[in-house]
């Protein structure tokens, strides 16, 4: 059997996938437990048989491994996703042990932010400097039905002293029909009173069928015509780092400026950029959110493969990224779902 060393020639250059997308940022979900019951996200009750056994979540160690094969490759970004991440004994000392892998250039962080005002500084001091804050609704007794927590004030206080510590903040609002769409205008005024961007996001058929309603989606367009009766909206290049979020400026007639972002998987999807993987919390590779084909890297890891074996599976899972989901054509049709997964577990 060869070596690593003898592997070393064979090593692929550039993540390029068959549709010459390269693949530069890999979203580890390092646990798919959360503190939140979100309506769209993790709906029934907990229930320990439809959450991963602890033995079968990956060990730090082996994330810690994958990371740094993924990052020898040319991966050189990373989000830690969930679940919820921060509810995850020792998250901290392994994002310091993230922070001292050679080539990775940004650590980020998505949170709901719950534990977010006493774990900020040590975030912060770890080196992470953005962070994405999920929240779908600014009054506490909206948030409660929509999250199944009485913790909006616990929340907010977070979002404050995150930005008080001076994180670039990003809030994420998943638009829905009939339970959010009265306070988009009040999240989008939000964006030109702190140095917060507001991103809105597609509600996507994600998950079992309970999960989804297809009355309660808006599309982007429609999200963009009811802000701009507040003020202008102004396309702006984003970059590379701004990911699927298309970026506009806005400006109240006051001269106050913000910045929206609208993320739409389904009504303008963003495939042919799509740069990522997605590692799922019990060792799944994704080269999708919106198909449900994985590759099993913890099987590989367990039964004693050599970092080329992992190499060589990251590689298969780049080639097999599909050119773009069918979620339109899907919903227009059957409406039959066609992806399974989880979002707690896949980590969206």
């Amino acid at each position: 059997m060869q070596t690593d060393q003898q592997h070393k020639d064979n090593i692929p250059g550039p993540l390029v996938d068959q549709y010459a997308r390269t693949i530069s940022y890999l979203r580890l979900s390092i646990t798919d437990r959360c503190n939140l019951r979100c309506l769209y996200c993790m709906p029934q009750p907990a229930d320990s048989s439809s959450l991963v056994k602890c033995m079968d979540l990956l060990s730090y160690e082996e994330l810690l491994r994958i990371v740094t094969v993924a990052v020898g490759m040319g991966m050189n970004k990373l989000r830690l996703t969930g679940g919820e991440p921060l509810v995850r004994n020792g998250v901290m000392d392994f994002i310091h042990s993230l922070a001292g892998i050679k080539g990775l250039e940004e650590i980020r962080l998505t949170t709901n932010g719950v534990l977010l005002h006493e774990k900020a500084a040590a975030l912060y001091q770890a080196g992470i400097r953005n962070l994405n804050i999920s929240l779908d609704s600014l009054k506490p007794a909206r948030f409660q039905a929509i999250t199944g927590a009485n913790l909006f004030a616990q929340v907010w206080q977070g979002i404050q002293t995150a930005c008080d510590l001076g994180f670039k903040v990003k809030l994420n609002m998943v638009a829905m029909k009939g339970i959010n769409d009265d306070e988009f205008v009040d999240f989008a005024r939000l964006a030109t009173q702190r140095d917060i961007q507001v991103r809105f996001i597609e509600f996507m058929p994600i998950g079992n069928k309970d999960s989804w309603d297809k009355s309660r989606f808006i599309a982007a367009e429609e999200l963009k015509e009811m802000i701009s009766t507040v003020g202008v909206l102004e396309a702006i290049s984003g970059s590379r780092m701004e990911g699927p979020a298309r970026i506009y400026r806005l400006t109240l007639p006051d001269g106050q400026t913000g910045h929206i972002g609208f993320i739409s998987p389904i009504s303008h999807h963003f495939c042919d950029k799509c740069n990522r993987l997605r590692l799922t919390s019990e060792g799944r590779l994704r080269a999708c959110l919106l198909h449900d084909h994985e590759t099993d890297l913890k099987v590989i890891l367990r039964d004693g493969g050599t970092d080329f074996d992992i190499q060589q599976a990251i590689c298969q899972t780049i080639l097999s990224k599909p050119k773009g989901h069918t979620l339109q054509d899907d919903l227009a049709g059957s409406e039959q779902i066609n992806c399974q997964g989880q979002m707690s577990r896949i980590g969206g």
